[in-house]
């Protein structure tokens, strides 16, 4: 395993929710999602509570996100009235999205501005675009991705060899992380098929939980909260994909944003920026509280909410960023190169953290890097 960036913000072990399997990259993988591809524009927009007078470039601000965990400084940030603070009278219109494909195709159609997404749709963006439509500008979540396994059937990672494993679709974060896995292991599994040494079964999170139930998967490497609804219902972790890791992180969303919109709005950019830190920091400060509000938020935008035995277990397994890690993105985008899922991608360009460390060095705090992938 590889080394990570250095993480320089300040963050906290928090629950990842539900889908937030990522797609990973080209040709092959181009139809990979959460599941769903339905996307909605939500029906209200928040203007900012604060008597903010001071004018921004852009009257408004598109913010694509995905309504669980993994995702948790949207939620929380647009819930509190955090991000919407810093922006005085730009006000934000919110869309939220079940797939990483949906919320790209609306940064490339011009309909959406910022997103917070996975590492896989956000290289996949990136290379199909010729390096021209989006860029990575911050970090937002780490961590939350686990093996969960029938305890009666399976005991160590070794029993693990001739058994059905679920992972959320072919080629997406968890799948390539998986299929690394068990070639470092000299076992050996067909990429496309997923036949071999183990079954590797490629199921939509939101079945999962009834294939486990009647037998018909052994076990799953799948993000929170899909992972403590299993355990919910008898599985047991035999593997947290943080240990993997020699820092113990890896990036599991970034927040995004269309080159047109960076080059003519980037104080907006900034703002939003502002709001993103400020309110990983309130989610540090005030965990319980942050947690409830992004169940709340849950709950309004899917009906929802979490029950505590799922969002207990789910919120301490995620690092709420700024770091976007991006030495753990280059290494993920190896992994699915070594499995040939895709070609080798050139990633040079990918981030510009500039108005992320202007940001961070205003609020005292260390900046970050973009290991030698930044934009020139």
């Amino acid at each position: 395993m590889p080394a990570t960036s250095t993480t320089t913000s300040k963050t906290v072990r928090r629950g990842i929710a539900a889908a937030a399997a990522l797609p990973l990259l080209i040709g092959v993988l181009a139809s990979c999602g959460y599941g769903s591809q339905a996307e909605k524009d939500d029906a209200k927009t928040s203007a900012s509570p604060a008597a903010d007078t001071k004018k921004l470039s852009a009257s408004e601000v598109r913010i694509g996100y995905f309504p669980n965990l993994t995702h948790a400084t949207a939620l929380v940030g647009i819930q509190e009235g955090l991000i919407a603070r810093e922006l005085g009278g730009t006000t934000i219109k919110p869309q939220t999205f079940n797939a990483g494909p949906s919320e790209i195709e609306a940064l490339n159609g011009g309909s959406l501005d910022i997103g917070f997404i996975g590492p896989s749709p956000s290289i996949n963006g990136y290379v199909k675009s010729k390096s021209t439509n989006l860029r990575i500008i911050s970090g937002s979540a780490s961590g939350g991705v686990k093996l969960v396994v029938n305890p009666a059937t399976i005991k160590t990672l070794d029993d693990l060899k001739g058994k059905k494993i679920a992972t959320p679709q072919k080629g997406n974060t968890q799948d390539v992380a998986f299929l690394n896995w068990i070639a470092d292991k000299g076992w050996k599994v067909d990429p496309e098929s997923g036949k071999g040494d183990v079954s590797v079964v490629r199921t939509d999170n939101k079945v999962t939980p009834d294939a486990f139930k009647q037998g018909s998967i052994d076990g799953a490497w799948v993000p929170e909260p899909t992972a403590s609804k299993l355990v919910s219902e008898g599985a047991s972790v035999l593997l947290d994909e943080t240990d993997l890791w020699p820092d113990k992180k890896f990036v599991i969303t970034n927040v995004i944003v269309s080159q047109k919109f960076l080059k003519e709005h980037p104080d907006v950019v900034e703002a939003v920026l502002r709001g993103t830190v400020k309110t990983n920091e309130w989610i540090n400060a005030h965990p319980d509280q942050a947690k409830a509000s992004a169940n709340t938020a849950l709950k309004t935008l899917s009906g929802k909410e979490l029950e505590p035995a799922v969002i207990d277990p789910a919120w301490k397994s995620i690092l709420v960023t700024d770091d976007p890690l991006a030495g753990t993105l280059k290494t993920e985008s190896d992994w699915a190169v070594k499995a040939k899922l895709i070609e080798q991608p050139d990633l040079s360009g990918i981030y510009d953290l500039s108005l992320l460390n202007k940001v961070l060095k205003a609020a005292g705090k260390p900046e970050v890097s973009d290991a030698g992938l930044g934009a020139k």
